[in-house]
């Protein structure tokens, strides 16, 4: 526990001293504003102490100065230009921030893969990237730029006010640093409070997104009514918890408001006092002096408490940044790796793949999905990996493609070990067939494009006849130019595989990774597909894991598994 509030303390120290290198602007006019906003009090104050006491002139006929007319307006444009700079310049941070975090958060989601999404809630990985990194914009946007005014600002205030009442001066300065005293209270509950209210939302989130995609099957075994009710329960759990975030910012902006009232009652009943002594005594340039040095002090008192207060408003953002601390913190870290100059390119003599004495378990209560696994696939060579299902035959594909690391032994590409291999490298040598193609949204000239933005037509004509799409190309009303749905929405299974290959094909990496990929289709449009998948592996590294009888299609070696071990060998695999 103490290490994880240690992290987290250091996650947000990190973020606060990069957002302030794009917050200088918002501290910057921020400190003017306050500026200005002393001189607007002063103007104020010299305007009301001459209405009060009258206009001692040095000399007899003097007119009332008409300077605090003039610099007023002025000064207000002026704080109007700073208010808009600062709330400009504080957005464009907070939108820096928030891509830079999300650009930080998608990577190591992606660094994780699959394995990430068996310990992690999809929902709660949704929440993460979308809420809890859009919450943050108050933190870059206020809380940096807060964090700096709160204490610039008042101290800068303190200096004119300190020159025409030093009394005044020291009272403010007494007050406002009872301020953070009752912050600091008041915080420790505001960070339990927002982290217990995300934690909330993400539970509410991740079940309602497991209902939506069950609910087909919540209506078919008649537990409509009891998910209902668990949903409002998450639903009221939540309300409860944003409440008590409202109760907790409610009473620290108290704090605020006693310590302003206090100082204000101080200054007028001492600087009060004061004045009705000289009032005895008549009229005269000291009393003025000191009417006027008394009600710009009052008037400072607003504008003293007014970086303190957006300092209080946006400890709830530090808040929810520190929320979001635990979500970030509890992804995988990103590294940088040495890049494998032979894996990089597509050379002559292509990719050979082996595997030594590999190991890896997913749940130690449920034993190895993979034991001593060896096999060598050499470059251009086909490898069939045939086995029930838990034989490991997916955990080897999801080590080959690098979404996890083996726990013993070592996963090979032309002898260098996968770990040493950038990703954009192994992505650009490996590509990936499943049973389900990924298609999105889209026309189908799009998702084929996918995997080669810059291919021209030439390119997509090739990859188009070679996956058998141009055969079901003209049932389709606009062609290439079609609009499909997500997940291929408006294709049959084995046109959506063909799509799938014809990425493929204009991708041309040198090896190529088939996992069950004629899982769900019919023998006939299966055989089809195959035959697709032939002509896509030659000259290419293969590694096909499939249950059906027609992976004798492919001629190569062959290797069966059983309980994450090998038991079979054809070839020299």
């Amino acid at each position: 526990m103490r290490n994880e509030k240690a992290a987290i303390r250091n996650w947000t120290r990190l973020q606060s001293r990069l957002g302030r290198q794009a917050a200088r602007s918002v501290v910057g006019s921020g400190l003017l504003s306050s500026l200005a906003g002393i001189g607007q009090a002063w103007c104020v104050a010299v305007v009301l102490g001459h209405a009060l006491v009258g206009w001692q002139g040095a000399a007899e006929g003097s007119i009332f100065p008409a300077w605090p007319f003039l610099l007023f307006p002025a000064l207000a444009i002026l704080r109007a230009l700073c208010m808009i700079q600062a709330d400009i310049a504080a957005a464009r941070a907070g939108i820096v921030a928030r891509r830079r975090l999300r650009g930080e958060v998608m990577a190591a989601i992606l660094a994780g893969g699959p394995a990430l999404l068996r310990r992690t809630h999809s929902g709660v990985l949704a929440s993460l990237v979308v809420d809890r990194i859009e919450a943050l914009d108050g933190f870059f946007g206020r809380w940096v730029p807060a964090s700096v005014l709160w204490m610039a600002a008042p101290v800068a205030i303190l200096v004119p006010v300190g020159i025409m009442q030093p009394r005044a001066a020291l009272i403010l300065g007494l007050c406002g640093v009872a301020v953070p005293v009752g912050q600091a209270v008041f915080g420790i509950g505001a960070a339990v409070a927002s982290r217990n209210q995300f934690l909330a939302m993400t539970r509410l989130q991740a079940r309602f997104l497991d209902r939506i995609k069950g609910i087909a099957t919540i209506v078919l075994a008649g537990r409509t009514e009891d998910e209902t009710r668990r949903l409002a329960d998450a639903a009221d759990e939540l309300r409860v918890r944003t409440m008590k975030v409202l109760r907790v910012a409610f009473l620290s902006s108290a704090s605020i408001d006693c310590a302003m009232v206090g100082a204000f009652i101080l200054l007028a009943v001492l600087d009060g006092r004061q004045a009705l002594v000289m009032q005895a005594n008549g009229p005269s340039p000291a009393l003025q002096h000191v009417v006027v040095a008394s009600l710009f002090a009052l008037l400072a008192v607003p504008e003293f408490f007014a970086p303190l207060r957006s300092f209080a408003l946006a400890y709830q953002d530090r808040a929810h940044a520190q929320g979001a601390a635990t979500a970030i913190l509890d992804l995988p870290e990103v590294t940088e790796r040495p890049v494998l100059d032979g894996a990089r390119t597509v050379n002559a003599n292509g990719v050979m793949v082996a595997f030594d004495d590999v190991g890896f378990t997913w749940d130690p209560a449920r034993g190895p999905a993979l034991e001593h696994v060896t096999f060598t696939v050499p470059a251009g060579e086909t490898l069939v990996l045939a086995g029930p299902s838990g034989a490991g035959k997916s955990t080897i594909m999801e080590l080959l493609l690098g979404f996890i690391a083996p726990q013993s032994g070592r996963v090979l590409f032309n002898g260098a070990p996968l770990q040493t291999i950038v990703p954009d490298a192994l992505s650009r040598v490996v590509s990936w067939i499943g049973q389900k193609p990924v298609l999105f949204a889209g026309t189908l000239r799009d998702n084929i494009l996918f995997a080669k933005p810059d291919a021209d037509e030439r390119e997509l004509a090739s990859a188009l006849r070679s996956a058998a799409v141009d055969e079901f190309l003209p049932t389709l009303p606009d062609g290439l130019d079609t609009h499909i749905g997500e997940g291929g929405f408006g294709l049959s299974g084995g046109q959506a595989q063909r799509v799938a290959i014809a990425r493929a094909y204009l991708k041309n990496a040198p090896v190529l990774l088939l996992d069950e990929p004629t899982a769900h289709l019919d023998p006939v449009t299966e055989k089809s597909v195959f035959e697709s998948l032939q002509r896509l592996a030659v000259g290419r590294t293969v590694i096909l894991a499939t249950h059906s009888a027609a992976a004798h299609m492919f001629k190569g070696r062959r290797i069966d598994l059983q309980n994450g071990r090998v038991v079979n060998r054809q070839g020299a695999a």
